[in-house]
């Protein structure tokens, strides 16, 4: 999931013992704006009114239509809650609860139902003055090869000893594939690895260009199988610790790791696999990655991409967007929809379908365990030097993205395709 601002998240685990104001700039201080607040509170009660879910306002007023047993939404500090919603609901509503304005009993829970109702949320009148009040993404954040070097940075780049603490012993940053019988989430890991690899076909002697590194499971994964490996990454701290586990493993002789963009790969290779990547590219960018795993595929080779999706009708919705996941954990993120891959790819390639299987509930499975271990590991990880806004932030991120998945509202997808011989 693959991921914060250019202040919080290039310094916030780096250990330095610097004030609050300067790790998180302007976050304490609620806006003050009174007519943007006022026509906040209203339209978030029309969107809470008949929502599955109990919101109790401090001062003991409850909204929403939830009954007992249904997730609770507890507002400690509603004018700041109301102000920050009112200066930019994508953005405000994820820095309240970072600031502590709301809590929740069970966060993923809470924001399940908000995630089912998304497109529906504010009254369909008012959906047409987005472009008007709606932030757009800046331009620093648009994935050039330069761009997306800095994107990659300040989210991949934060600590591999952070990742370490809440992924799977593989440090697999994707969803996983669960057997119907197991919850253990490194076998489902590495069966999720073995379906990719098995769509693109690889086995002894297969030349594979991986494209995003991660901290090189599936590289490994690849070279026991006899595959010769180039794995691409432009995450400087991943390319080392991929490095070093894969000497560990013995199989640095199979596998090169490259510190390059996929746009600078040359070559042939007979299959090209990228997992959870595209999100990282960029729409404006969608055309130039499909013709780069086509012109880096030999005819009669094959492509294996996992893909977290989005309905259609919301990606144009909010393509051009700045929210709460681009200002702390992606910037210049956007999930393509099916149909966008599907356009891309007959258009900008000359590769055809040969097969799809969706994982969104996997990786909402994936999404709880990752939080669940992250708040375990809570204490391991504030000695990196992380502080307390930031565990809020990524609880707020995994459980966000969990709702995401549960609701339907994202999937996952692992996809073939074959390059005509």
């Amino acid at each position: 999931m693959t991921t914060l601002s250019a202040g919080p998240a290039a310094t916030a685990g780096r250990g330095l013992p610097r004030p609050a104001e300067q790790r998180w700039p302007g976050l304490a201080t609620a806006p003050d704006s009174p007519l943007r607040a006022w026509v906040a509170e209203r339209l978030f009660r029309h969107a809470v009114r008949d929502l599955p879910v109990r919101v109790l306002l401090a001062g003991g007023e409850r909204l929403g239509a939830g009954g007992p047993g249904t997730p609770v939404m507890r507002v400690l500090r509603p004018r700041d809650f109301f102000h920050r919603l009112g200066a930019d609901a994508k953005i405000g509503f994820g820095e309240s609860y970072m600031v502590g304005d709301w809590t929740a009993s069970e966060l993923a829970d809470l924001l399940t139902p908000f995630a089912a109702r998304m497109s529906r949320l504010i009254p369909k009148p008012l959906q047409a003055l987005r472009r008007w009040v709606e932030r757009t993404q800046p331009a620093a954040e648009k994935n050039t090869v330069h761009g997306a070097r800095e994107n990659i940075h300040r989210h991949y780049d934060l600590s591999n000893e952070l990742f370490s603490l809440f992924l799977d012993p593989s440090i697999t940053y994707s969803a996983a594939w669960f057997a119907a019988d197991g919850a253990d989430l490194e076998q489902a890991q590495l069966r999720k690895i073995d379906g990719i690899l098995d769509y693109a076909g690889v086995g002894q002697g297969t030349r594979l260009l991986e494209i995003g590194t991660g901290w090189g499971a599936l590289a490994i994964r690849a070279a026991e199988r006899g595959a010769q490996v180039t794995s691409l990454t432009i995450s400087p701290e991943q390319k080392q610790l991929a490095e070093q586990r894969i000497a560990a493993a013995g199989l640095s002789e199979r596998i090169t790791v490259r510190l390059q963009d996929y746009r600078e790969a040359r070559g042939g290779y007979d299959a090209v696999v990228s997992v959870e990547m595209i999100e990282a590219v960029g729409r404006e960018f969608w055309p130039e990655y499909f013709s780069t795993l086509n012109r880096l595929t030999r005819p009669g080779g094959r492509v294996a991409i996992q893909a977290i999706t989005m309905p259609h009708d919301r990606m144009l919705a909010t393509a051009d967007s700045y929210s709460w996941i681009h200002k702390y954990i992606f910037p210049g993120g956007i999930c393509p929809s099916l149909e966008s891959i599907g356009r891309n790819v007959r258009e900008d390639t000359e590769l055809t379908g040969a097969g799809r299987r969706p994982l969104g509930p996997h990786y909402a499975q994936t999404l709880r365990l990752w939080r669940e271990r992250f708040l375990a590991n809570w204490p391991r990880v504030e000695q990196l030097g992380f502080d307390r806004t930031f565990r809020r932030m990524w609880e707020f991120y995994l459980a966000y993205s969990e709702a995401g998945f549960r609701s339907g509202y994202l999937n996952v997808w692992q996809i073939a395709l074959s390059r005509k011989g």
